[in-house]
């Protein structure tokens, strides 16, 4: 597969695309609903995938009423997420690999997230990634989240690229759509969810994993 042009920049979704995160709060998230008594079903886990901590938490609230002890849970669930990953790369197939390429190609690149500037921090400096995204645009630095467009055209205002020379990364059904309405060339990486009908009309490719978004962005030159 060939992109319709090669890109001026590339913006990354970060949990579930950079690092293999998300089946790791999906562990620790229904570990500590266990641990308050009550069962969270992966689909409902499922359901949140994409969405900022404050969205999460209302879902949380709505789905399991007001009694819920909200602050608890994502206590022990900070907790339960630490353990599982002390100690351990989280780094994605081909994830260093592609990076290489893009430093090779002089292609800027940035990170849209819905996690925090700190977990983004945190993640790239214990990976050793640090310096090696020119922008980062995470929960707190847009109003919209995901699936608006505003983090990714945020990301590709951070960059100094058109949106549409941009190629986006993303994992979750929220990213592509964001991504895809802020027109950018966008791949869907898949991790816990499947590409849809839906989505694949809104991306160019649904990619193995890295390596072959590696191969996809090679074969552009």
């Amino acid at each position: 597969m060939k992109l319709p042009r090669l890109p001026a920049a590339v913006v990354f979704d970060m949990d579930g695309v950079l690092f293999d995160t998300e089946r790791l709060y999906e562990q620790a998230s229904r570990g500590a609903a266990r641990e308050l008594g009550f069962d969270m079903t992966q689909a409902f886990f499922l359901s949140t995938v994409g969405s900022p901590w404050p969205v999460v938490r209302a879902r949380l609230i709505e789905h399991f009423g007001p009694g819920l002890a909200i602050d608890e849970m994502q206590a022990i669930s900070r907790r339960l997420f630490h353990a599982l990953t002390a100690s351990r790369s989280l780094l994605k197939p081909g994830v260093l690999e592609l990076l290489d390429l893009l430093d090779a190609l002089g292609m800027p690149r940035a990170i849209a997230t819905s996690s925090s500037r700190a977990t983004v921090e945190r993640h790239l400096e214990s990976h050793g990634l640090v310096g090696r995204f020119h922008h980062i645009v995470a929960h707190g630095d847009y109003v919209r989240h995901k699936p608006d467009p505003e983090p990714y055209l945020k990301a590709a205002e951070g960059l100094g690229v058109t949106p549409s020379l941009c190629l986006a990364l993303e994992d979750s059904h929220h990213g592509v759509r964001s991504a895809a309405s802020a027109g950018m060339m966008t791949i869907m990486v898949p991790d816990l969810l499947p590409a849809t009908e839906e989505l694949r009309a809104l991306c160019l490719h649904v990619a193995t994993d890295l390596h072959d978004v590696h191969r996809t962005v090679d074969r552009s030159r």
